[in-house]
């Protein structure tokens, strides 16, 4: 039988409606308390229509914290905004997962109290990052964690993961993509460790093994995804051999029977900072990995249809088309023109480029 985007499909714990998931996507509203708000719940709902929400990325920790008005996940008061969020998504019907992570090298010391930041080795990313004040910020060099530090990091993993279930949100999707803190654990361009947590395939899957494994005693294998990034190079992440480490790390997740896995890989014309120029990794996932994948990256909904109709993936997931577009399911079923987002309005904290875009040429019921 021949499926399509819009078919429901039984994901973990859930059955979902459709299979057109939202993205992650960091928006920047969560204030300088990282608690989430009055109208991140009402941009969350508006977006209610996919078949699965993916959340922003959500710091575990006060240690991985480092992204200007990002949220959290490690207080009580950032436990209730998550909380409001995820009532007001599952009033509208949908269902929603909070994307953890901890940033690892990306955090710059001045936002955690000028301590380094954390990393398997001690090589500083590329770029820059806004601080407090938005002005851009070269990386300092990390600290190369120590075992005991490693085990912190997974228990604030499970920490966070069960402050989410808690708040009423349906799951959760580590983050081990873009270079942050598992990813840059799991790539030799990142990793120089001779421990137990360096070197081989095994070793450097270790750390993200160690965190799945603790996620999902606490809250269960059904609840639990997580997001790869294997050709993408963002501050200056990088592996000599992309499709051997992740396709070693997606047959161990298989073993797990985790609700998905989630691949990001933008085209090679797209042009994404997060393109490197490598051969796609993606089939071999697919091979790799036993269970539900999405697929993410420069994708329309032709392109996604595609991909589902081909079994390339069992669902995909969009970002900026999301921004734009809260009923976006919508208008790819009844094939309503999409709107165009405002890149300027990205990461700019208010309600502008938001909760203000229109809902099939209204505004949704939350902005009446």
């Amino acid at each position: 039988m021949t499926k399509n985007l819009f078919d429901p499909i039984q994901v973990g714990d859930y059955r979902l409606n459709n299979r057109i998931f939202m993205a992650p996507m960091t928006r920047a509203r969560a204030g300088a308390s990282g608690v989430p708000n009055e109208m991140m719940a009402t941009y969350y709902a508006q977006r209610a229509s996919a078949g699965l929400i993916i959340s922003e990325a959500t710091a575990v920790s006060p240690r991985g914290d480092g992204w200007p008005g990002a949220p959290g996940i490690y207080t009580d008061a950032q436990q209730a905004g998550w909380a409001s969020v995820a009532d007001a998504v599952h009033d509208r019907g949908g269902r929603i997962f909070l994307q953890i992570w901890h940033m690892g090298r990306a955090v710059l010391s001045e936002s955690i109290g000028g301590q380094r930041a954390l990393a398997p080795s001690e090589i500083a990313a590329e770029g820059e990052l806004p601080n407090s004040e938005g002005i851009p910020t070269a990386f300092d060099t990390p600290e190369a964690m120590s075992v005991d530090q490693i085990d912190e990091a997974i228990a604030e993993f499970a920490s966070a993961a069960r402050r989410a279930i808690d708040a009423g949100l349906d799951g959760v999707e580590l983050h081990a993509a873009n270079n942050f803190l598992i990813d840059a654990f799991l790539r030799d361009g990142t990793n120089k460790r001779d421990d137990d947590y360096g070197g081989t395939l095994q070793n450097r899957s270790r750390f993200l093994l160690e965190v799945v494994d603790a996620v999902v005693a606490e809250i269960g294998a059904g609840k639990v995804g997580v997001r790869f990034s294997p050709t993408n190079a963002v501050f200056g992440i990088s592996d000599s051999n992309p499709e051997a480490i992740f396709s070693f790390a997606a047959r161990q997740l298989s073993k797990r029977e985790l609700a998905y896995l989630h691949v990001l890989e933008p085209a090679l014309d797209s042009g994404s900072p997060m393109v490197a120029g490598l051969p796609s990794v993606a089939p071999a996932l697919r091979d790799a990995y036993d269970g539900f994948m999405i697929l993410n990256g420069s994708l329309t909904q032709k392109t996604g249809a595609d991909v589902v109709e081909t079994g390339r993936a069992d669902a995909v997931a969009f970002g900026v088309p999301f921004i734009a577009n809260p009923d976006l399911a919508e208008r790819f079923a009844n094939g309503i023109a999409l709107s165009e987002p405002k890149p300027e309005t990205f990461y700019s904290g208010g309600a502008d480029g938001y909760i203000d875009y229109p809902n099939g040429g209204r505004l949704t019921p939350a902005d009446q």
